[in-house]
Parts: C-alpha cells; sequence; structure tokens
C-alpha cells in the first residue's frame, strides 16, 4: 500500500454505533424492533415540524442558510444571548469535533471523565492530543478530582451534565467552584444534549455561567427531547471570540434545511416539549419502582435513559432482549459489565421491556440453579 494515514490515527478506533433497526430485523428474524439503545424520543416529533418540513419541499433545490438566521434569532431570543454568540453543527458530533480541531494541538492532554461520552476520546487523539481519563466518583463527574489532575498540559476539559452514560449531574454551586479554581485558559466544554430533561432545581445555569467564563462553552441538540436524531442539528453557546474561533474550521454550509426549519418548528411547540418530558418523568419513576421491586441497583438520572445493574451479564441479558425484537444498550460498551442502559420509551414500551427483563432474569435464576445442582 502507498499511502498511509496519518501516525496520529493508528491509536484511534471506529466509532462504534448500536445496530440499526434494519440490522436487527436481519439478524434476528424480527419484523418489529423497539430500539431504545440509542436516546432517541420514541414519541416523535412535533406536529409542527412536519408541516414545516412539507413546507419546505419546494425550497430543496436551493442551498440553506449557511447562518441558520431563523434559528439563530429564536435562539438568541430565547436565552438571552447575542446572535454572534451561537454556532451550529450537524449535531453534537461536529461541535465537539471543532472543539478539537481549534484548541488541541500536538501534546495537549484533555481531561475526559469515565465513564462518559466516546467521541471527546476520538477527537483529542485525531487532534494529536492526549486523553487522560478520570474516573466517576459513585456514578457521578468527579470535578475535585478532574482539578487535581490539571498539569500545565492541560487544554480541553470535557463536562458531561447530566453525564452519559450514568445520568447523574453536578450543580450549578459544584461547577462555579470547580471553574474558580482551575486556569482561565482551559477551555471548558458543558455537553447539555439532556438539557431539556435536567433544567431546573440545583442544575447549573450554564448560560449565565458563559457570561462570567470565557473559557465556556455550552453544546446542546435538537436530537433528544424535541426528537430531530435524523435531522443532525446542535448548537454550542459561547463568548463571541471563542465562537469566531471555531468558525474559522466550520464547513460554511453544515446545516441542511430541512434541519433548518425542523428546529425552528420545533422551539414553537411547548405543548409537545412539555409532553414528552411528563411521558420521561413518569417512564423514569415507573422503571425505578420496578428496579426497587426486583432488588436491581440502579442510578438515579435527569435524562432520557436509566442505566441499571441486573446482576447478570449484560451483554447476555442484551443478546435475549434482541431476540425478543427489543434494542438497548450493554454496560460492557462503558466498562460496567453488569449493567445495561435503556432509553425511556412510551408507557406501553417500558412495561414490555421490564416484563421481557424479568422473563430472561427468571431463565438465567433457573439455569443457574441447575448448573450449581449438578455440581
Amino acid at each position: 500500500m502507498l499511502y498511509k494515514q496519518r501516525e496520529k490515527l493508528e491509536k484511534v478506533s471506529t466509532y462504534q454505533q448500536a445496530k440499526t433497526i434494519e440490522q436487527i430485523k436481519q439478524e434476528y428474524k424480527q419484523e418489529k424492533v423497539l430500539k431504545l439503545a440509542g436516546n432517541e424520543n420514541t414519541m416523535g416529533v412535533s406536529p409542527l415540524v412536519k408541516e414545516a418540513i412539507k413546507s419546505a419541499e419546494n425550497e430543496l433545490f436551493l442551498y440553506p442558510d449557511a447562518k441558520c438566521q431563523l434559528l439563530r434569532e429564536a435562539l438568541s431570543n430565547l436565552y438571552n444571548v447575542q446572535e454572534n454568540q451561537l454556532i451550529f453543527g450537524n449535531g453534537s458530533f461536529e461541535l465537539i469535533t471543532l472543539i478539537g480541531q481549534t484548541f488541541i494541538e500536538e501534546g495537549d492532554v484533555s481531561l475526559i471523565p469515565s465513564p462518559s461520552f466516546g467521541w471527546y476520546k476520538n477527537v483529542t487523539l485525531t487532534s494529536g492530543g492526549t486523553p487522560l481519563f478520570i474516573p466517576l466518583a459513585h456514578h457521578k463527574v468527579a470535578l475535585l478530582d478532574i482539578k487535581e489532575a490539571i498539569t500545565p498540559r492541560t487544554k480541553v476539559i470535557w463536562l458531561c451534565n447530566p453525564n452519559n452514560p450514568t445520568g447523574t449531574h453536578f450543580s450549578h454551586e459544584e461547577l462555579e467552584n470547580f471553574l474558580n479554581n482551575i486556569r482561565k485558559d482551559i477551555v471548558v466544554v458543558l455537553d447539555e444534549a439532556y438539557y431539556e430533561y435536567a433544567a431546573g432545581g440545583d442544575y447549573p445555569n450554564s448560560v449565565d455561567i458563559i457570561q462570567k467564563y470565557s473559557n465556556v462553552i455550552i453544546l446542546r441538540t435538537f436530537s433528544k427531547v424535541y426528537g430531530l436524531a435524523s435531522l443532525r442539528i446542535g448548537y454550542g453557546i459561547g463568548n463571541q471570540e471563542m465562537i469566531s474561533m471555531l468558525d474559522k474550521v466550520r464547513i460554511p454550509v453544515n446545516i441542511n434545511k430541512l434541519a433548518q426549519v425542523a428546529a425552528y418548528a420545533s422551539l414553537q411547540d411547548e405543548e409537545f416539549k412539555r409532553n414528552c418530558l411528563e411521558n420521561n418523568a413518569e417512564g423514569l419513576a415507573f422503571y425505578e419502582q420496578q428496579c426497587r421491586e426486583e432488588g436491581w441497583e440502579y442510578i438515579p438520572s435527569k435524562t432520557n435513559f436509566i442505566t441499571m445493574n441486573v446482576h447478570y451479564d449484560a451483554k447476555k441479558v442484551v443478546e435475549e432482549l434482541l431476540k425478543r425484537g427489543i434494542s438497548i444498550r450493554p454496560g460492557v460498551d462503558f466498562g460496567m459489565d453488569d449493567w445495561i442502559r435503556i432509553t425511556i420509551g412510551r408507557e406501553a414500551e417500558n412495561q414490555f421491556v421490564v416484563r421481557s427483563i424479568k422473563e430472561i432474569i427468571r431463565k438465567f435464576k433457573h439455569n443457574r440453579s441447575v448448573e450449581d445442582a449438578s455440581i
């Protein structure tokens, strides 16, 4: 082979996604699949989104607005920030990549809670940096441990809040204490993909935070509560200088027309958003109750998923669920071998999942008893 990839890419693994619905249908001979592995919104999208996409059909031959002006104005008004404090990306993946390309140089170190969102590692490595993983404390991002790990080489700190895959969060007070005790030249990324589920209470008012700390950037997405995962649109909020730096490496026309009109329409439908949040709260409460009744350890979540310990090999549990047409995420992907992560669905979907897990656990218990009796 005459051509070679860049040397730094030799340390990078291809990002592994959950199996698609079509893959599961073919592999497990299922006619219908309930996908609860990607933290998507099974309630779909607002009716206003469908109308907006239909209305945009006649403009598909035109290039989209590179500035996302209509959506930019809406978010600027919603959060009371300047329009030039916003940047849009092809989902959070692109925004995270832009941060790596903009700020991480050869020899720089980025600090990453572990387990957390896997793309932080890939971006650090492809940018020539070194990822340093800081274990969670009681399933929560350990801000004090992260502070202690800072060295002169530290360039970026990735903070997923609430954290994926644990669903835990740190408070406004904890965040401010942290920011007051670290260098101001370190870029702190507040990845708030699950913001809408967590907002309120002691959750950080991060828009206020960025007005006080110029080294902080917020990342949010339309993929979760708004249900636009297929259209790939997210946004960042930061100070004007930081956003200007990121814009230098952003692909000029990176958000398609349908994503823009859908995102704008979704912001207009508070009722749909409220229904989704209510369904999620009820679903979380149901799972927590079932966990307590069955003796399954679980992590209280501020997201649209719950992570639980079923005390059996998670890969085997997930395999059995796939045979029933249910797709969830095994904790082994995050170094949590007996844990599973389940996206909250509608009421009937949640009941189907719990019922299936109970049947699988009973089967495993029976097999274990037979094995023990034969020893």
